[in-house]
């Protein structure tokens, strides 16, 4: 007899059987090497199941002998992945030794008669280089002789590896939903038939109703349910009741459920529509959230932004707001009565073309910069009023931050200043003519000075005294009116230390080492200049007749210390080598410089004589130097 399994086709497989390649690889195998010997003296019912095998496309295989020799067809070679060809007549121990012990035991139970079926058996097995987990069907059935003694068994292996792992995720979802569910407290779960009217649902779903739990869930009259819902809102609900028997639209309501003492809370019912076969629908299945709290936060919130409209409406500033990254979403009233725009015209960017051409760089770079830092907003710029015309406004805005410290919101106002912007220049002009002529006076008191010197020689020192006091007064008024330093709120502005500087510089010009000053610096106003420039100028002009500055050697030091709520100044003369005594009596100046600390500024003035000269120590509080500390 032939060596193979189709003698009669000449080991050519015959149409509808396996390929050729796996017939080559049977009938080329050298089967005289194994257990089972040669094809041609194999029993019949082995080549004859074999052949049966080899026409199926479902995957099977043959363990021949006491020690499972394989043979297969062309659906397992496939499931074997990387073992085909090399676990072709090998034992089963050898070809699957990582599930060896498994197929021996099913092996000896087949040889003794058993038939076995396995569902979804899982193995861990090595097909394509790494082990993976697989789910299988197997059957397990006895191929018996003539003599109907058992000499091999046949598996049939049906992979479910893909169906398991769906099941089980689609378990394991269902876990979490339930879980979800059962955490949340507010979710209920129904089922609505639509043939019978009943309605079944979990425990939740029955409280949230203020049901009886066991009725709801073996099930309810449709009625029943609908009795909780508020009177007003049951004409909806029955009218998609209706609707489902007719249409498979999703479902979404809301609605007022009335508990049995009256109270109200609001649920949010959604779900599906079910249909069989014939796509009648059969079923409405979904959810039931209980939103009472969602319904109450989004009331305060509507009362809150009414409110907020309310009052922002009210102001007589333009009020806008933004989204984190400066997006315009809100303006008031205001703002579109003043510039008669569209509503919703200027959101986004839109609101930059309201600017003067000559402004927009200039606002946009601030705002930009803003957005950036987080820094407040404000830049003064034209704005286009409804009139056509551009009018001054100065523009603020301040970050809303969450409890992170991230901004949520802008929140900022326009305000018209137009009208000031020009009082402010009107008034500068005056000023700057009352300058000009108090300038005047000076010069002219000056000049009067002069000549009453001319006429009557024994005034002229005198004179000389009123003439530089009158000159310290001059400089006063020029730092009381700076012509490039004027702040927001139309006061100048000035430092300490500058303007020490400018009346020390007469002083200075011979030796620019006998003067000095340190410590801190600071802002001061119109308020404090006057009476700090003739203390200043008083004590300068002293040293220069009596004290430091009057001797070679001697040196003036001025130590300006700021505390909280005062500022402590020293004056220091020094003259190395000599003795200086007190005067024997209080001058005019001493008066007028007391006069300036104590009464003009409510500071205090103390005079030390010190064996080399002069140190006074002058305290005054923060509110005689400036209108705003802060």
């Amino acid at each position: 007899m032939p060596n193979t399994i189709f003698p009669a086709a000449g080991g050519v497989a015959p149409k509808g059987t396996a390929s050729n390649e796996l017939l080559h690889l049977i009938n080329s195998f050298d089967w005289g090497a194994t257990a089972v010997g040669p094809i041609r003296s194999w029993p019949e019912t082995i080549r004859s199941t074999l052949r049966v095998m080899l026409a199926s496309h479902v995957p099977m295989v043959l363990l021949m002998g006491t020690t499972g020799v394989l043979v297969y067809n062309d659906a397992y070679a496939v499931f074997a992945g990387r073992r085909h060809p090399d676990i072709l007549g090998k034992d089963v121990v050898i070809a699957w030794p990582e599930i060896a012990e498994f197929n021996l035991d099913i092996l000896g139970r087949v040889l003794d008669g058993e038939t076995l079926a396995l569902k979804d058996q899982q193995m861990t097995l090595d097909r394509t280089g790494v082990f993976e987990d697989l789910w299988l069907d197997l059957d397990y059935s006895p191929v018996l002789d003539e003599r109907g003694v058992p000499i091999a068994e046949l598996v049939i292996v049906n992979e479910t590896t893909k169906r398991v792992m769906a099941e089980k995720a689609l378990a394991r979802s269902e876990e979490r939903l339930s879980m979800g569910l059962g955490a949340s407290g507010i979710v209920g779960v129904w089922d609505f038939k639509l043939d019978t009217g009943v309605l079944t649902a979990d425990d939740r779903f029955a409280n949230m109703y203020d049901l009886d739990p066991k009725a709801a869930a073996t099930g309810l009259p449709i009625q029943t349910v609908l009795a909780r819902v508020h009177q007003d809102d049951r004409p909806s609900i029955d009218a998609i009741i209706g609707m489902a028997k007719i249409n498979t639209a999703p479902i979404r309501a809301e609605f007022r459920l009335v508990n049995a003492n009256g109270a109200i809370r609001w649920v949010l019912v959604t779900g599906r529509v079910v249909v069989d076969g014939g796509g009648k629908p059969i079923l409405q299945t979904g959810l039931a959230v209980d939103i009472t709290e969602q319904k109450l936060v989004a009331e305060q919130l509507a009362h809150s932004e009414a409110k907020f409209r309310a009052i922002a409406d009210s102001m007589p500033q333009m009020v806008w707001s933004t989204l984190p990254d400066g997006y315009h979403d809100y303006y008031n009233a205001r703002w579109y009565e003043f510039t008669g725009v569209p509503a919703g015209s200027t959101d986004g960017e839109g609101w930059a073309g309201m600017f003067h051409p000559d402004d927009q760089d200039r606002a946009w770079q601030k705002w930009r910069h803003s957005l950036e830092t987080g820094e407040p907003y404000q830049v003064e710029y034209r704005l286009r009023h409804h009139s056509g015309e551009y009018r001054w406004t100065l523009g603020r805005a301040m970050p809303i931050r969450d409890a992170d410290g991230a901004i949520v919101r802008w929140f900022g106002t326009c305000t018209d200043i137009n009208d000031a912007k020009k009082a402010a220049e009107e008034r500068e002009i005056v000023a700057q003519e009352l300058s000009h002529r108090i300038k005047n006076i000076f010069a002219v008191l000056n000049g009067i000075i002069s000549l009453t010197a001319r006429t009557q020689p024994e005034i002229k020192p005198l004179a000389e005294t009123l003439r530089a006091r009158i000159a310290a007064l001059g400089v006063a008024h020029d730092f009381v009116r700076p012509r490039a330093d004027i702040d927001n709120s139309g006061h100048s502005r000035t430092t300490l230390h500058g303007l020490v500087a400018t009346l020390m510089r007469p002083y200075r010009e011979q030796d620019e080492d006998r003067f000095a000053i340190s410590g801190d610096d600071i802002v001061i106003d119109d308020l404090s200049v006057t009476p700090l420039a003739l203390l200043f100028h008083e004590l300068a002009t002293n040293a220069a007749k009596y004290g430091a500055l009057s001797r070679p050697g001697g040196n003036v030091w001025i130590a300006v210390n700021k505390g909280a709520d005062v500022l402590t100044m020293e004056w220091k003369e020094s003259v190395p080598g000599m003795s200086v005594s007190p005067p024997d009596r209080e001058n005019f100046g001493s008066r007028l410089v007391a006069l300036a600390v104590e009464a003009q500024l409510s500071g205090t003035l103390l005079r030390n004589w010190e064996h080399d000269g002069l140190r006074v120590t002058v305290t005054i509080p923060w509110r005689s130097l400036v209108r705003d500390t802060h």
